[in-house]
């Protein structure tokens, strides 16, 4: 009932927002993409294919808005921002005589009504995995809400491999709307690989249908093939996915992996490119979903063989009964370790400071080893539970360095 009420709180403020700025989306060609991992490299991708066919193009996602020339930054901790801050960012684009606009949705966006109003072209869903529970409450939920871009697009974009596909199809039965899938294993797919072959910089089956989903859009938006395998070709990922910060004796890795699903396409692709120890400095998010921590503890101990759980904006949330539930997920073999204690091969540490999980990690990595701190990735700030503080994980992994003469 609480929630309903808000909803509809936000609903009337969406309306009004759309009202004020005079529907600037009416006259772009928005591109909507969703899911619970890969969204923003998803749209990213498309954004950088669209811009290299000539196309003017804007697009919003969790690293900011980009329109024209400029880049705007849209908060902490934001995907989908605000109604008001969307339609103004939307009203810029049609400023500055952008086509295309391609906007990142989250469930919470969806089902607060942030996007009322907005006429999708086109809405695509990546995956829909174990995540936000707290707030969808079930699997169904979340899945409905998801859908709810779906059924304001006019072209539906959809994952064949996802589990989620059987639950989306349910909900799309009485639709006549234009369904575009995409498979890295299934032949019936509209687009796969093998039909459409390409050269890219990502590495992983993950990224790979990310890939499969920015040719969807491109190929439905009539882009020449040669057009888009060259976009792809040329495309980086973005900041904090797969970052590649250090590789000389040691590599270090940041990525914004923060679910299980995202851990087990992300670890073992990292996990195959390592010689030696895979150390893996991670966490959980306080006051957010609480079922997938232990989901995340599993899937990291089926790759790492040193694991350092840190804080992931604990919100108040006591760090250490955040590690324990995580810890509950770890393959047995794995033993609780201190600073004296860490010749066993599949050791643990719980360090209450996230700075002091990161230098830990970079003090102990030897030849041949990979870092890959999770979780933060490009965000600037952490919350403790008094609010947000500044943050970088570039810039504490670069002092960590530094401090072992590894600049």
């Amino acid at each position: 009932m609480i929630r309903t009420l808000k909803n509809t709180y936000h609903l009337g403020k969406a309306a009004l927002a759309l009202s004020f700025n005079r529907h600037p989306s009416k006259d772009l060609i928005v591109i909507g993409v969703t899911g619970t991992d890969g969204k923003t490299t998803t749209a990213s991708l498309i954004y950088h294919i669209l811009q290299n066919a000539g196309a003017k193009v804007a697009l919003i996602t969790t690293l900011g808005a980009k329109i024209g020339d400029k880049t705007f930054d849209t908060g902490f901790h934001t995907t989908t921002p605000s109604p008001f801050a969307l339609q103004k960012y939307m009203r810029k684009a049609k400023e500055e005589n952008c086509k295309y606009l391609v906007l990142e949705v989250t469930s919470h966006a969806l089902s607060q009504n942030r996007v009322f109003g907005v006429p999708f072209s086109i809405g695509v869903i990546t995956n829909i995995t174990h995540e936000h529970l707290d707030y969808h409450k079930t699997y169904e939920e979340y899945v409905k809400a998801k859908t709810k871009l779906l059924n304001n697009s006019k072209v539906l974009i959809l994952n064949l491999d996802d589990d989620s596909f059987k639950f989306i199809s349910h909900f799309l039965k009485k639709s006549d709307k234009p369904l575009i899938t995409y498979s890295i294993k299934n032949s019936l797919a509209d687009i796969t690989s093998q039909m459409f072959d390409f050269t890219s910089n990502l590495l992983g089956d993950f990224n790979t249908m990310n890939i499969l989903a920015g040719i969807a859009v491109a190929k439905s938006l009539g882009l020449e093939d040669v057009a888009i395998k060259k976009a792809i070709e040329s495309f980086e990922a973005p900041l904090g996915r797969q970052e590649v910060v250090f590789n000389k004796e040691f590599k270090v890795i940041i990525d914004f992996a923060h679910t299980p699903n995202s851990f087990s396409q992300v670890l073992p692709q990292i996990k195959k490119q390592t010689k030696e120890r895979l150390i893996h400095v991670f966490g959980s998010a306080g006051k957010r979903d609480i079922l997938k921590r232990k989901l995340m503890g599993q899937q990291s101990s089926r790759f790492a063989d040193v694991i350092i759980l840190a804080p992931e904006d604990p919100r108040g949330e006591d760090v250490s009964k955040i590690n324990e539930q995580i810890a509950q997920g770890f393959d047995k073999k794995f033993s609780l370790a201190n600073l004296e204690n860490t010749k066993k091969e599949l050791i643990f540490f719980s360090v209450p400071d996230r700075k002091e999980a990161i230098d830990l990690a970079i003090n102990m990595a030897k030849a041949g080893d990979t870092v890959v701190v999770t979780g933060k990735g490009h965000e600037l700030s952490i919350n403790y539970g008094k609010g947000e503080f500044p943050w970088s994980e570039h810039q504490v992994v670069q002092e960590a360095l530094n401090k072992r003469g590894l600049a």
